[in-house]
């Protein structure tokens, strides 16, 4: 446990930071599960796809993936959209 001020807040900083971005990995994560989970039961899976899309490029955006990342999820998504 920190003792000095400047230590404590900085704990308690990146367990707020910690939980935001563990939440918005997450919400990427169902994103892309939803449309695959709706592709593979045959549904129009459109809307599903643009909200991964957008899920993906937050996550990168916030820096929680790599660029390549999210260009190789994209990527395959749209891969798995057009057939």
């Amino acid at each position: 446990m920190p003792n000095i001020k400047s230590a404590i807040k900085r704990a308690e900083t990146n367990k707020i930071a910690n939980e935001r971005n563990s939440a918005q990995k997450s919400a990427m994560r169902s994103a892309i599960k939803k449309f695959e989970t709706a592709v593979a039961n045959g549904e129009d899976a459109n809307e599903l796809y643009k909200a991964a899309i957008v899920a993906i490029d937050k996550a990168e955006t916030k820096g929680l993936i790599h660029k390549n990342k999210a260009s190789r999820d994209k990527s395959r998504l749209t891969k798995t959209l057009s057939k």
